[in-house]
This record gives C-alpha cells, structure tokens and sequence, in this order.
C-alpha cells in the first residue's frame, strides 16, 4: 500500500512539520504493508495532535511513551492493530543527575545534551527537582549518554540510569503576575508577560519567533484563550492562566504564570 502524503499533509502550513508528518506517514505505511513495530522521536504535543488525526484515518494501533504521564514530549508507538500494546516495552529511558545542580535550569541540561551532538528530537522532559534532575531520552542513546555527560555547564554531575516507575511530578515553579489588558490578543499577552512594548512584541511574533501550544504563530492578532502556553524565544514561556472579569473601564483582569 502507498499513501498519498500530499493529501493528508496539505492542511500543514510549516514545511518542518510537513516533512515530520510524510516521514510518520512513511511508518504507517511500513506497519500495514510489512507488519512491523514502528516509533518516532519525541513528538511535542503540536506534533503528536497533528500524528493522531493521520493516523485516525488508518486501521493500525499507536501509543504514546513520555515517561510520566504529564510528559509534554512523547514518543509514539505503531503497530499492527492486532497486537497487543501491553506487550511492547517502553522507548523511553529515565537518567538521573546528581551533584551541585542549585544554580542550573532547564536550559543548561539540555545544552548539556545537545553539546555532546545529541539532536534534541531524542531528548524527551527535563524534570527537575530540589536535589537531582531526571532527563528522559530515548532509550537507544541513554548509554551513550551515560558514558559521555560529565559536565552541564561547568558543573561536575554524577549520572545514573533509574527506573520509570520511580518517577515522580516535579513542582511547576512559576511567578504569577496579575494585569488589565485590553484584549487576549498575542501582541498583548507577550506585552504584559515579558514588559516589553507593543510595537516589540510584534516585532517579535513576525519573526517566528513565537508558539502557541507549541504551533509557530506569526499573526500579532491571534486571540488567546485560558490555559494557552505562549513560548517566545530568549524570553521563556507563559500561560494566559485565567480572565476574571473586567474593570469599570472594559479591561479584562488577566492572570499570567511565566515558568521559570
């Protein structure tokens, strides 16, 4: 069987993701024609929604492996739809890092990563805690990464392989900043969030250097909803965490939590 990838990837705006879907679309065809066991990289939450409404249209079976179940990036699994799921083993490997870590963020692991030629696509969540931090990663590179990461930034770290079960939520640190804005447009939502101007924040949604729930977005006037995740480039991320109500003047109250 060959499918037609041009019909089910032409609703697809990003030639990034348009590539990504016709490689997913590649699997699918392997699963039904040669009946076999088939995965992708992390897929972030964008991506993985984007896979599902392909892979609805086909009668073949797929899961997802994150590593915890509020993983945001995951692995999916393809398979023939008669085999069973609970049988296939999990992609995903959990590292855990130990040492002085108190002045490192998420940025600094990743880079850790990365410096050691790992593509980002095979590091899953980065979890981290008070006293460690659990990086997943896509199991067939964990040794790899056991044996060669010695350093994030230019901290000594002990690394060790544990076990998925053992895993645990971290807590979201977050601070929450509590504004009027005249509307739930992007251009403003990144204006209050980040303190910059109006005529910045434009600037920087044109230069694609924004995401909604991890969807690149370039229109300065795309209204915002509750719950919305708002990543900007050299800035961090944010969530438009709720709207209650507005001032005498029409303002709306907006309660933004920026993730640090």
């Amino acid at each position: 069987m060959i499918i037609d990838k041009e019909k089910y990837t032409a609703h697809i705006i990003e030639n990034e993701k348009k590539i990504l879907m016709k490689q997913i679309i590649e699997k699918i065809e392997n699963v039904l024609n040669y009946h076999t066991l088939e995965y992708t990289d992390f897929l972030d939450p964008y991506e993985l929604s984007l896979s599902k409404s392909i892979l609805n249209g086909f009668d073949i079976g797929y899961s997802v492996f994150g590593g915890i179940e509020i993983a945001e990036r995951k692995i999916l699994q393809l398979f023939p739809d008669y085999m069973d799921s609970s049988l296939i083993e999990s992609p995903v490997a959990a590292l855990e890092l130990n040492g002085d870590l108190s002045s490192l963020s998420h940025k600094d692991f990743l880079g850790g990563l990365l410096n050691l030629g790992i593509k980002r696509t095979k590091v899953g969540d980065i979890l981290i805690y008070d006293e460690s931090t659990i990086i997943l990663v896509k199991e067939e590179i964990q040794d790899f990464v056991l044996l060669n990461l010695e350093k994030v930034g230019n901290k000594n770290i002990k690394i060790e392989e544990i076990k998925i079960s053992c895993l645990k939520v971290p807590e979201i640190k977050y601070r929450e900043l509590k504004d009027f804005v005249s509307s739930t447009r992007l251009d403003i939502v990144i204006s209050s969030a980040y303190n910059i101007s109006r005529t910045d924040s434009q600037s920087i949604i044109k230069s694609g250097k924004v995401k909604v729930n991890w969807e690149s977005i370039n229109k300065v006037s795309k209204e915002l909803e509750e719950k919305d995740i708002i990543s900007v480039r050299g800035y961090g991320r944010c969530i438009l965490y709720s709207l209650d109500g507005r001032s005498k003047k029409g303002k709306l109250k907006a309660t933004i939590r920026i993730l640090i």
